[in-house]
């Protein structure tokens, strides 16, 4: 079977939160199924559409926002460019007035209670992330069609081998840390270098440029919406945002206008370790409640771990004055090839291997980035992945409510300290003297996951989400 092939845009997408697996990847896969039926019978001649959500996908469905994701995508909306504003005004007339748009251009009775069923209690083998999508036609036929969301906005159908871009012939095919270090000691190339010339495969240099750049507008003006938006996180748990408090108690009086002069604002308050934890903290806490505001948002490589990679490049941007395309690209682009290790490894979905699929491997992505731009050799980019996730081996996904809040948030600023500790400490030692490659860590992982219990897999079943009464506080 062919290598999977990942592009930088695989790792980085686009979309609205709370959840890569549980809403981008079933509004992704809503979409496909409205152009399937269209290709195959004519959106015109659907009577009804039922929606079949099974396993995590039903269990913690409501709280990730998959049944509004299945209706924007059966509507015809797409998440990189439908107004976050109107995410719940639309979903409303959806519900009151009992009808749904196809494609936006054949409305239907769409009855909520009636044609979006949750089977708490059924899965399906391949994945736990399954939604069944049932077309019915006036010819009296049906036409039926079931996805799998694999993590990180991936969408496959069981026949399909890749999620992935369309393949090409790539330079250098890298499917582990070994190959990476492979094709770096025969080209001497850094991480970055390999991982940009693959991208000439698949479109033009200007445009892999572009193409980073606008996912970058897209994390700074997260990072930079959410330290300046107050208010209560939807969802029932009554979570009081926090960034926007800690980003005034950081710049303190000091005046800024625009991103620009903000990084300015808080340079001035100087390098102290106490203060630089909290920038980070508030960098991560700022784009995941956003994430969990239904707001736009960067699957990095997933939705609910999305704050970590933008809260070390935004440190790495203020403390390191590396505010400029060439660096960010160079972050981004090592980055994305760690996490294409794990997604070629192990998993990059909580449904399938806890949170250290999540927070664990964007941890080990920003760890390596970092590594990389802060003068690293290709050893100590890896080294850093692999300690940043040895760290986090084991880490269980336990949604309170179901909810990407509680602990999601919090574990968004651990998994971003942890990143730049790793990073630090790779620069500090002797790659050859290391004990665990990142490829056993990659194998740790998915054995670790294999062997979790599934009630900590993304289903509200165990850990915090079954110990912490919702009638409580967060802490």
């Amino acid at each position: 079977m062919a290598s999977e092939q990942i592009s930088i845009f695989d790792m980085f997408k686009i979309g609205i939160g709370p959840s890569s697996s549980h809403t981008l990847g079933p509004w992704r896969a809503a979409q496909r199924f409205v152009q399937t039926v269209d290709a195959r019978a004519g959106i015109e001649n659907v009577q009804q559409v039922n929606v079949l959500l099974y396993g995590s996908l039903a269990k913690t469905g409501v709280g990730h926002g998959t049944d509004i994701a299945i209706l924007l995508g059966l509507s015809g909306d797409d998440p990189v460019t439908f107004d976050v504003y109107d995410v719940v005004p639309k979903i409303d007339r959806i519900k009151s007035s009992c009808k749904i748009e196809l494609g936006a251009k054949h409305q239907i009775d769409f009855v909520y209670n009636e044609h979006m069923l949750f089977l708490y209690n059924e899965s399906l083998p391949f994945h736990p992330n399954a939604v069944t999508f049932q077309a019915f036609l006036q010819d009296g036929s049906a036409l039926s069609e079931t996805y799998y969301s694999i993590g990180g906005g991936f969408v496959v159908q069981e026949e399909e081998q890749s999620a992935g871009t369309t393949e090409v012939d790539l330079p250098f095919q890298m499917d582990s840390a070994e190959d990476v270090l492979f094709w770096s000691r025969r080209t001497g190339l850094k991480i970055s270098e390999l991982v940009l010339e693959n991208e000439l495969a698949w479109r033009s240099e200007e445009e892999t440029k572009e193409g980073i750049l606008k996912i970058f507008a897209t994390m700074k003006e997260c990072i930079y919406k959410g330290c300046h938006t107050n208010g209560i996180l939807p969802g029932g748990l009554q979570v009081e945002r926090r960034a926007t408090k800690l980003n005034k108690r950081i710049v303190k009086d000091r005046p800024y206008h625009d991103f620009a002069s903000w990084l300015e604002a808080i340079r001035a308050g100087g390098k102290d370790f106490g203060y630089i934890l909290d920038c980070v903290s508030c960098f991560a806490l700022a784009v995941n409640e956003e994430n969990a505001s239904f707001g736009r948002v960067v699957t990095a490589p997933t939705n609910g771990a999305a704050g970590v990679i933008p809260a070390v490049l935004q440190y790495y941007i203020t403390f390191y004055d590396a505010f400029n395309e060439q660096k960010i690209i160079q972050f981004m682009a090592t980055a994305s090839e760690i996490g294409s290790i794990f997604k070629k490894g192990a998993t990059i979905s909580a449904a399938m291997g806890g949170c250290q699929a999540e927070i664990g491997v964007s941890s080990a992505m920003a760890a390596g980035a970092l590594t990389e731009c802060l003068g690293g050799s290709q050893r100590q980019v890896l080294m850093a992945a692999e300690i940043a996730m040895e760290h986090h081996l084991g880490l269980t996904c336990d949604p309170i409510g179901g909810l990407v809040q509680i602990p999601c948030i919090e574990r968004n600023t651990m998994g971003a300290i942890k990143a730049i500790t790793a990073a630090q400490l790779a620069l500090q030692s002797n790659p050859e003297k290391a004990k665990v490659s990142l490829d056993a860590v990659v194998g740790t992982m998915w054995a670790t996951a294999q062997d979790m219990n599934v009630k900590y897999k993304e289903t509200a079943d165990g850990g915090l989400a079954v110990k912490v009464p919702l009638s409580l506080p967060e802490c």
